[in-house]
């Protein structure tokens, strides 16, 4: 085993995957939390087809991926509130809408311009290589800045999670910071894209947090024990993939459904 890891901490671009999908996985478990308990836990699936849409989109204009797909993927969140709010149109069917016909457009603009190529299959599927330093520059920033946000306004989300109506009944703006989680899991979903792929970067969110909560009671524990639980399967599963020669997102979402079992299995034997 330390053999295997000395190998991998050997390789450039490995190292930057890892620095770069710890920030993002803690992102994404910390932001997990809130979202599933808030029932949106699919809104970093419709997001990343929001992200794929706007990387098609950059890659036909040969502009910068990062620079086009944020904007306009934190666009996207505000949005998908907006109309789920002031409208007859709800929750999962928002996400839908929004998800479908993003896709629909960067599938279009794809085939139009360059075709399915392999810098499209590392967007869809996610590809360690893809990570260049300047890449890793900007994502260790805007994770950092996610999580320092986080942190400071952690408990204005811990109230509007449990109990809207009432953290708006004692004077806190709601609103507000709803839109600071839409627009945190946007930019965490932006960053992550390049590693975990458009279709399995919502695993990063949805799955730390169902698995603490079958053993873990307390928002706090549950928070806490999401973001180790999401470091490790990250870590395992790079190494998984590393090992095996399998694809880097699709690992770790399995090294996350074995945790997820074996939490289950763990609350299961705690109830009796």
């Amino acid at each position: 085993m330390f053999n295997v890891l000395q190998e991998l901490f050997s390789y450039g671009f490995i190292v930057r995957a890892l620095i770069v999908g710890t920030l993002v996985s803690l992102c994404a478990a910390l932001l997990g939390v809130s979202l599933v308990l808030k029932r949106y836990s699919m809104i970093g699936d419709g997001l990343a087809h929001v992200g794929f849409g706007a990387l098609s989109i950059a890659m036909a204009l040969n502009l910068a991926p990062l620079q086009v797909s944020i904007p306009l993927v934190v666009l996207a969140a505000f949005l998908l509130l907006r109309i789920s709010e002031n409208s007859k149109i709800k929750g999962d069917a928002v996400i839908a809408i929004i998800s479908s016909s993003a896709l629909a457009i960067g599938v279009i603009v794809t085939s139009l311009s360059s075709g399915m190529n392999t810098d499209v299959e590392s967007y869809m599927f996610g590809s360690i290589l893809a990570m260049s330093k300047s890449d890793v520059y900007i994502s260790v920033i805007l994770s950092v800045a996610v999580l320092l946000l986080f942190i400071f306004f952690y408990n204005k989300i811990f109230s509007i999670t449990f109990d809207e109506n009432f953290a708006r009944a004692t004077g806190t703006n709601a609103n507000m910071y709803n839109m600071l989680i839409a627009f945190l899991t946007a930019i965490t979903i932006v960053v992550g894209m390049r590693i975990m792929g458009t279709l399995l970067i919502s695993s990063l969110i949805i799955f730390p947090a169902l698995t603490s909560m079958r053993v873990c009671r307390s928002f706090k524990t549950v928070v806490i024990s999401s973001s180790i639980v999401s470091i490790v399967c990250f870590f395992f599963g790079i190494v998984g993939s590393y090992v095996f020669s399998t694809p880097a997102g699709a690992t770790i979402v399995v090294v996350n459904i074995i945790a997820f079992a074996l939490f289950s299995a763990v609350g299961l034997l705690i109830k009796r």
